[in-house]
């Protein structure tokens, strides 16, 4: 079980980093767009929950297993608004918040694993290193982001009315069938 679980992690990491990659280079809104938004939240979230099956490095349940967490809140937290468009005001930024915090987070996990694989790397310092570094530089690129789009006139195309999460949810049950 827990080779699976780490052959499994692997393959939804390198995957999800493509895929995430794709979806970030790709314009916005489009089926495409959708599509590589479901495939990617998929990998991401087996991905964080293979991740709770990996004891080696401590033994124990460990800060790693407490990132996966938080990176499946925020994936999460980035899914559930675009998917039920909820808030009516407001889905559309929070989407574009937490999704693109979600790949920053993948991405500096990526670049951490790389760092301490090099030879007498300090395991920590390799860590933390790559991990503030990427999420320095993410967090440049998802400031700069947020003047691109104009956030509050794409909600206005869904903005028919104010509404709760669980009218919304039922809207969306509704769409699917």
């Amino acid at each position: 079980m827990v080779q699976f679980a780490a052959t499994f992690h692997i393959v939804a990491s390198i995957s999800a980093l493509i895929i995430g990659l794709w979806v970030v280079l790709t314009r916005k809104g489009t089926g495409l767009h959708r599509w590589l938004g479901y495939a990617y939240f998929f990998n991401m979230l087996g991905l964080n929950i293979s991740a709770l099956f990996i004891y080696r490095l401590t033994g124990h349940f460990g800060p790693f297993h407490g990132a996966a967490i938080a990176s499946g809140i925020t994936l999460i937290a980035g899914f559930v608004p675009a998917y039920l468009r909820y808030p009516r005001k407001g889905w559309l930024e929070l989407h574009y918040e937490f999704m693109n915090w979600s790949y920053v987070g993948l991405v500096a996990a990526a670049v951490s694993e790389v760092l301490t694989r090099l030879p007498s790397s300090p395991f920590w310092g390799a860590v933390l290193a790559g991990s503030l570094t990427v999420f320095v530089i993410g967090g440049f690129f998802i400031v700069r982001g947020r003047g691109k789009y104009h956030f509050e006139n794409q909600s206005q195309r869904f903005d028919n009315a104010s509404m709760d999460l669980l009218t919304a949810w039922k809207q969306r049950q509704a769409s699917c069938n």
